[in-house]
């Protein structure tokens, strides 16, 4: 009997485990995350400036799923998601050619960037966004820096999140791997 419920357990924990996503999950965006885009929405036109000087436009973006990570050095909640980024979709996508991850730091100095990379030992690119922009493009003044904007390979947003919720960052990789199929 013990063996029997233990096998069910271990077919119930697999199954649910190996469960993919059919489709992208609609998600209810509280006005308490400071969006002000919304999914469904095409990606506005931007151009990012890499640490390493190198810029990425909008056009660049197309054909592939983007995931832009909102970020700052001296955000916590920033740096507890960071190494789950770096270690769990990061490393697991980046030889993908049809995947972009770009972090992008809210109004910090370059030498102030690549420290904080260093710091944080993420090897994802880090984009620089003086005034913070970029973030405001997405994020009404004043939210708050810690989140995740995915866009499908139309340009569409799909996916957002703010700080960092276990459940939501599964979901959020969930999501990425179903626009990379």
């Amino acid at each position: 009997m013990k063996y029997s419920i233990l096998l069910f357990l271990l077919i119930i924990t697999t199954t649910n485990s190996m469960a993919q996503l059919k489709s992208i999950p609609q998600q209810e965006i509280s006005e308490e995350y400071g969006y002000i885009v919304k999914t469904g929405q095409p990606m506005p036109d931007l151009e990012l400036t890499l640490a390493d000087g190198k810029k990425i436009s909008t056009a660049d973006m197309k054909g592939k799923v983007v995931m832009l990570q909102f970020t700052a050095s001296w955000c916590s909640v920033c740096r507890k998601e960071m190494p789950h980024i770096e270690k769990e979709i990061w490393l697991r996508h980046k030889n993908n050619p049809d995947f972009l991850l770009v972090g992008v730091d809210m109004d910090e100095p370059l030498e102030k960037v690549k420290k904080f990379a260093a710091d944080m030992k993420i090897t994802y690119p880090l984009a620089l966004d003086p005034g913070a922009k970029i973030f405001y493009t997405f994020a009404a003044k004043g939210a708050g820096v810690t989140r995740n904007v995915i866009i499908d390979k139309n340009g569409k947003i799909v996916y957002l999140t703010r700080l960092f919720k276990e459940d939501e960052f599964r979901e959020m990789k969930e999501v990425i791997d179903f626009l990379l199929q």
